[in-house]
């Protein structure tokens, strides 16, 4: 089944919302595209919800505009907005089966009843459910329970659908399988999709883009590729990634950056104060001198974790100085060991230290 309505652009233009005295969301401007798969991120508290249920109408604007494709519906009630919404709590009716349950909307609009079984069966279908429509909320597992919230927001062929942090219930197995089911599903019926969540997985899996929030404010709105490879700021860099990005403070005096007992980590032409910032696993673990241009530093291991796939070492940079480096080469380290590990300048991040902000082009000389 492809859903018939064509998806519709969300453009936020001056968007605020305040209660009272209390700022949560300054203005905020941005375009969400047609059909695409937007995910806010943030952490509790950022304005994610809040922003969503603005979009919804389920919160009214304290400020700007609102734009599905080029009709304005911040002031519209949410029925009349042609969006619907996935919440995190499945808010399904234990009295009726799934079959009434993911077509009450639909009833509720007057559609016929022979076009509301056909609508019915096919989202079933979609989503798995066509030997489930007989049974209650009751007797469905957590995985089915969701679908059928899902179900019952798409079988209405929204232009517009909204997630809000719908993964949050199930267990760790089930959410990597419910985003694999959602991914697919944005594929197949094109709508516009804002999801949203605190939990970095989910977002880097599941967007086309990422709109990171910060108390309210877009730190950075671009593919998960990019947010990973080129954050924006040091907020972006330590939330985005486990482990987080090391971030090292600095000074720059013009050809190096160096730590503040003067030793010397890379060659730079900034001057001032600064972070420093390496991803752990693109610190390099090197065995013998590098033929690259590269210093090499000998660090004592002072922890290590191993999480399966990789390890975690914790290794002193300088007293009070600690980076954390991922690897999966093999063999043991042990908090005795030392580590030889070079930081490779193509994969360096440069952030000022008053305003967090990434300094463009720090390492291309």
């Amino acid at each position: 089944m492809i859903m018939t309505s064509s998806a519709a652009s969300i453009t936020l233009q001056n968007l605020a919302k305040s209660y009272g005295r209390q700022e949560v969301i300054p203005p905020l401007t941005a375009e969400l595209r047609s059909g695409e798969f937007t995910v806010i991120l943030g952490p509790s508290g950022c304005g994610k919800s809040t922003l969503l249920m603005m979009i919804a109408g389920l919160e009214r604007v304290t400020g700007g505009t609102i734009l599905f494709g080029d009709r304005p519906v911040q002031d519209l009630e949410p029925r009349f907005r042609g969006c619907a919404m996935v919440f995190q709590n499945y808010a399904l009716y234990p009295h009726m089966n799934v079959a009434d349950n993911i077509g009450y909307s639909l009833r509720i609009a007057g559609v016929g009843k022979a076009e509301r079984q056909r609508r019915i069966a096919d989202v079933a279908s979609m989503l798995g459910l066509s030997d489930q429509l007989a049974k209650r909320p009751g007797q469905l597992s957590g995985g089915q329970r969701q679908r059928v919230a899902i179900g019952r927001a798409i079988v209405r062929e929204p232009k517009v659908l909204l997630f809000d942090e719908p993964l949050s219930n199930l267990d760790a197995q089930l959410r990597h399988d419910m985003r694999i089911e959602l991914a697919d599903l944005h594929k197949r019926i094109g709508a516009t999709s804002v999801f949203v969540t605190h939990d970095q997985v989910e977002a880097l899996t599941l967007a086309d883009r990422i709109m990171v929030l910060n108390r309210g404010r877009i730190e950075q709105f671009d593919t998960p590729q990019e947010v990973y490879r080129r954050p924006a700021s040091v907020f972006v860099a330590s939330f985005i990634g486990a482990p987080p990005m090391n971030l090292v403070p600095v000074e720059g005096d013009g050809q190096s950056l160096r730590l503040a007992n003067g030793q010397e980590l890379v060659r730079c032409a900034f001057s001032g104060s600064a972070l420093l910032g390496v991803r752990p696993e693109d610190i390099l673990l090197v065995h013998e001198e590098p033929a690259s241009k590269e210093l090499v530093f000998l660090l004592p291991v002072r922890r290590t974790e191993d999480v399966g796939s990789h390890r975690v070492l914790s290794a002193e940079l300088a007293p009070e100085v600690i980076l954390r480096i991922a690897t999966s080469q093999g063999g043991r380290f042990e908090a005795t060991d030392a580590v030889r590990i070079a930081l490779p300048r193509d994969r360096l991040h440069l952030f000022a230290s008053v305003t967090g902000r990434a300094i463009p082009n720090a390492f291309n000389n």
